[in-house]
């Protein structure tokens, strides 16, 4: 597991390593202890603007040790068919998950972000996060039991969620992910034992997916 401070010196640490400046968005556990959701994580998930930023950022990493491994190990099958797949490179308990424009069809706007993360060495890595609600359709998207666990974890804490926000946005990225809908649907469903959610949200889910059958 990588702590927040871990996380702080890892990342100064590849900013060193890097031939050239980059700019990405965290998605994932790193974006959540940006946030402030929770203080460790065991993957960290990057979406990049372009391959050509993931390789600098891939070659960093291989001279620290990390190496390519199989999404097959994190991901379920429906997710592997998609042509737009992330790399994924461990050292020991410790791994990256790196994709590029989107996650498993869902495009990240980097337009969206609402904080900035600047590490700084032989070159400059600079991390944006995305809002909340962004988080938790990204963690619908990837459909892992622990990204449900990090929904629970920021609903529990903030109180404060835009579910018209999230239930717009899902709507809007149905053609490029047929599954979104569903996905988030099963999550509310869930989320309905420790928190309130309006019966319109799911009515316009419902609604949605009919119409595009």
């Amino acid at each position: 597991m990588i702590n927040t401070q871990d996380q702080e010196s890892l990342l100064k640490l590849i900013a060193d390593y890097l031939e050239e400046d980059i700019t990405c968005v965290a998605i994932g556990g790193t974006a959540m202890m940006f946030h402030g959701y929770k203080n460790t994580t065991k993957d960290i998930d990057l979406v990049f603007k372009n391959k050509n930023d993931r390789n600098v950022f891939i070659k960093a990493i291989e001279k620290l040790g990390y190496s390519q491994k199989s999404i097959s190990i994190v991901y379920k099958k429906d997710k592997l068919k998609l042509e737009n797949k992330p790399l994924i490179y461990s050292r020991g308990e410790e791994r990256f998950d790196l994709f590029v424009k989107d996650v498993f069809g869902f495009e990240v706007e980097f337009e969206e972000i609402i904080q900035r993360h600047d590490f700084i060495g032989k070159k400059e890595l600079i991390i944006f996060t995305i809002q909340k609600e962004y988080l938790i359709l990204l963690k619908s998207v990837t459909s892992r039991e622990k990204d449900y666990e990090d929904i629970e974890t920021i609903v529990k804490i903030d109180k404060n969620i835009d579910w018209n926000f999230i239930v717009d946005e899902a709507i809007n990225k149905k053609k490029s992910n047929p599954w979104i809908l569903i996905d988030l649907e099963k999550n509310m469903q869930r989320l309905k034992k420790i928190t309130f959610i309006k019966k319109e949200f799911f009515d316009r889910i419902y609604k949605a997916e009919e119409l595009t059958k």
